[in-house]
């Protein structure tokens, strides 16, 4: 079986974890490799602070909760996302309003965000979706023009680029996952990073049980547990130690995709804007009209050959236990999105000959 992804590990995330075992530094509390990793990872996306988390949905909760989104607010989303940015502003009774997204980056369509703004609304919240930037420039005008927080939703993307600059780095806030898909993995995990000092602060506190500073049992504000262990952060360490090469192959792998499976008019590929970097988390592409086989009958004769694939997300108008009315107008493009599509193996261990394997059984199969 080709999987779908596989961590890129070796012996260098394995010494790490020995020597935090080593000095018994196991838990979040203490040990240098969470620094290190903090640190690091906020220089790589160009910001000052990095707040490492249990995972990426906790990395947004905690931006919700610096940025004081509470009942009554107003957070706009992409309807087309990994369902936790949305439940990210429930947590804190908040009310997510989603918008529909572009045809061709499968991003959130900045064009449509306007007229959803109101007096309820506090923030907004790009996903760079499967390794591709929002386009950034207008939605940060747009908050600054009606004095909105942007948190970035970089869960896919880390080290994607818009104009030169990192994913993470153009918002209020940016939240990270490391998942053992993401691009580089800690297991589990997440990362909130910003250049705001007090966010980073309260950041810190709220993520560790707001423990009081002269009396520790005298807590500030109610907190949660959400703290990165040191050995997770160690592997972190040696995953950021070589992201470079691992960005490279994602790169690559998803250029041999592009150029086997270009020619077919019964997919749409994913898509690189100039000024622009992709990291292509994943390689997400979406079945024609004009195909004859349901994305089910297609995903069904590709895992028999050996080949797993994941289905698109189905978009927040569509999940009937969240919201109330699942109806399809204003959603077009994600509905089509969220049922036609799903993603091919990306991981980064894949040599030229998977790829082509994987593409040959595919265009035989919808041919």
């Amino acid at each position: 079986m080709i999987k779908v992804s596989q961590p890129f590990l070796n012996e260098i995330e394995t010494n790490n974890i020995l020597d935090a075992l080593s000095t018994g530094a196991i838990s979040g509390f203490f040990g240098t490799y969470i620094t290190k990793f903090e640190n690091d990872f906020a220089k790589f996306c160009g910001v000052e602070h990095g707040i490492a988390v249990t995972s990426g949905t906790t990395a947004l909760h905690l931006a919700m909760i610096v940025l004081d989104i509470k009942e009554g607010d107003e957070v706009i989303v992409p309807t087309y996302t990994n369902m936790a940015s949305f439940f990210a502003v429930m947590y804190q009774g908040a009310t997510p309003v989603a918008v529909d997204i572009e045809k061709d980056t499968w991003n959130m369509d900045v064009s449509k965000i306007e007229p959803l703004i109101n007096k309820n609304t506090k923030a907004i919240m790009p996903v760079h979706i499967f390794g591709h930037s929002v386009d950034m420039d207008p939605l940060l005008e747009l908050a600054r023009k009606y004095n909105l927080a942007v948190v970035e939703d970089c869960a896919q993307a880390h080290g994607a680029e818009y104009k030169g600059r990192r994913v993470g780095s153009m918002g209020d806030i940016g939240c990270f996952s490391f998942y053992a898909n993401k691009i580089i993995t800690t297991g589990e995990g997440g990362m909130l990073v910003t250049n705001n000092a007090e966010y980073a602060e309260r950041a810190k506190s709220v993520k560790c049980l707001a423990f009081g500073d002269k009396n520790k049992f005298m807590h500030k504000e109610l907190g949660y547990n959400y703290r990165m262990t040191n050995l997770q952060a160690a592997i972190g360490c040696a995953q950021l130690n070589k992201i470079d090469e691992i960005i490279q192959r994602k790169r690559m792998i998803a250029s041999w995709y592009t150029e086997l499976l270009k020619g077919s008019d019964l997919l749409t590929l994913p898509v690189e804007r100039e000024g622009y970097k992709n990291m292509y988390w994943m390689y997400h592409i979406v079945l024609s009209e004009k195909c004859s086989l349901s994305r089910a009958e297609v995903m069904d004769q590709l895992h028999k050959q050996g080949v797993e694939t994941r289905e698109g997300f189905v978009p927040y108008n569509q999940q009937e236990a969240l919201v109330v009315d699942c109806s399809a107008a204003g959603f077009e493009v994600a509905n089509y999105i969220g049922a036609q599509s799903f993603y091919l193996p990306s991981g980064p261990e894949l040599t030229r000959d998977d790829v082509e394997t994987v593409c040959k059984k595919l265009l035989t199969i919808i041919s």
